[in-house]
């Protein structure tokens, strides 16, 4: 991921989710002694409260595009995904903006984001349809070959018009260098917890609720 002086982010994004069993789980791998020895810096916790928007026709979710507003602690930002050939990996836009506008979709572009957004914005009709709100533990993680990710905990819940789904999940997602450690911890961490992958990003599964 790049960033800019103004906090603009722009690039790939090389994700992997991992299901966990419940909060006490989560809790004894973030205190995991080969995680405590990779740690760069100290915890951070959010509370995080991500809005998810489209258009009537859904014109994002056709794209496979992801439009979102999250709150991140005190940090407002404004988010859009779009596919790659590789679950994993998706290409990243966001701004520091106060919410879904006309300025915000001019600010991605400005990060190089598609000019296609112009397009499945349209005429500002796009709504919240549905959304997430969860705490989150992160920090830094520096492998022995200079590579660094983010670990991160969520835990929370996802929600639709009605529906509600609590949720608790790990995250690592690389942020310099090559993902071959990253990619070994991720294989660690699923033997060790008995994890298993989740393949779905937090709006496809908050999208399958009414």
């Amino acid at each position: 991921m790049m960033n800019d002086t103004e906090g603009n982010v722009m690039g790939i994004e090389l994700e992997y989710k991992l299901r966990v069993a419940d909060e006490k789980t989560l809790a004894a791998i973030l205190v995991d002694p080969e995680l405590a020895a990779l740690r760069e810096g100290d915890w951070q916790e959010q509370r995080m409260k991500t809005t998810y928007y489209d258009s009537p026709d859904r014109r994002f979710s056709s794209e496979l595009w992801t439009f979102r507003h999250r709150i991140e602690g005190d940090k407002s930002v404004v988010c859009v995904k779009t596919p790659t050939e590789d679950f994993h990996t998706r290409c990243e836009y966001q701004v520091e903006r106060d919410g879904v506008d006309l300025d915000s979709i001019e600010a991605l572009l400005l990060t190089g984001a598609p000019k296609k957004l112009v397009f499945l914005y349209g005429a500002g009709d796009v709504a919240p349809i549905c959304g997430a709100e969860f705490s989150r533990k992160s920090c830094m993680l520096r492998f022995a070959d200079g590579s660094r990710a983010e670990l991160a905990g969520d835990c929370g819940v996802l929600h639709g018009e009605t529906e509600r789904i609590e949720f608790t999940e790990l995250e690592l997602e690389l942020y310099e260098g090559k993902p071959d450690k990253m990619l070994e911890l991720v294989d660690t961490l699923k033997t060790r917890y008995s994890l298993r992958e989740q393949p779905l990003s937090k709006f496809a599964r908050a999208m399958k609720l009414k």
